[in-house]
């Protein structure tokens, strides 16, 4: 890996929309929360756009791992978290299934923002096709056009990443909790207890989690960039 003035600049990109995006995930955790009557992240200042507080909260997930993964040559990865009062899920667990789904919906949120501009974009010539745009030096060959079509495509693959990936239903991702919403209240309630038996295992069942959704994401993704770009701009 050689660190370029492109590969920077694509780091930086990256970095700052997983930032973006990581803050949109917690910050729609935690207003769903206060909707729902638990007031814990809303008075850690999480229900907020701002990421300082989601990265006072997680550092580590937040600045370290993303950097680190990047400059190592990997995905953009990390992780961030919003507090919740634990006798509130149990009282109201089907606010707490919705608090859990807020998260992801945020980010299909942003990915269909994202695909909606790349559609408009390339309807008005205003961005640069796919191959094209992985050709060039972005550095020192680059107009506002061709940034800006990075920038949303990072957006749409990242954000359709962290959505699928979050509903994955393993504990602590969001989709352990979500599921509940279809299963009676006895079920729900065994569910959740099953979850609390797991979390001290939590770092293993996310990879395995991970080793999974490597298999069923690419074709999904595929699939995303299928819609987006007609095939002749592959060619």
């Amino acid at each position: 890996m050689q660190l370029t003035p492109d590969f920077l600049l694509i780091g930086l990109i990256s970095y700052v929309v997983f930032l973006f995006s990581t803050t949109c995930h917690e910050a729609s955790h935690s207003l769903a929360a206060k909707l729902g009557g638990d007031l814990t992240a809303f008075h850690a200042g999480q229900v907020s756009l701002n990421p300082i507080p989601h990265v006072r909260r997680e550092p580590f997930g937040m600045v370290v791992v993303p950097l680190l993964a990047l400059f190592t040559g990997g995905m953009m990865i990390g992780w961030a978290s919003a507090p919740y009062d634990p006798a509130w899920q149990q009282k109201y667990p089907r606010r707490a299934a919705w608090m859990s789904l807020a998260g992801p919906a945020a980010n299909f949120t942003l990915m269909l923002v994202a695909a909606l501009v790349i559609r408009l974009g390339l309807a008005s010539g205003g961005f640069t096709p796919p191959m094209r745009l992985n050709s060039m030096n972005l550095v020192d060959g680059a107009g506002f056009g061709e940034l800006a079509a990075r920038l949303v495509s990072i957006l749409f693959s990242l954000n359709l990443l962290l959505g699928f990936f979050n509903l994955l239903p393993i504990p602590p991702l969001d989709g352990f909790t979500a599921i509940t919403l279809l299963m009676p209240a006895p079920v729900a309630a065994r569910w959740e207890r099953l979850g609390l038996s797991i979390r001290p295992y939590a770092f293993l069942a996310l990879l395995v989690g991970w080793q999974l959704f490597e298999k069923i994401y690419y074709p999904v993704f595929r699939f995303g960039l299928g819609l987006l770009y007609p095939a002749s701009m592959y060619q």
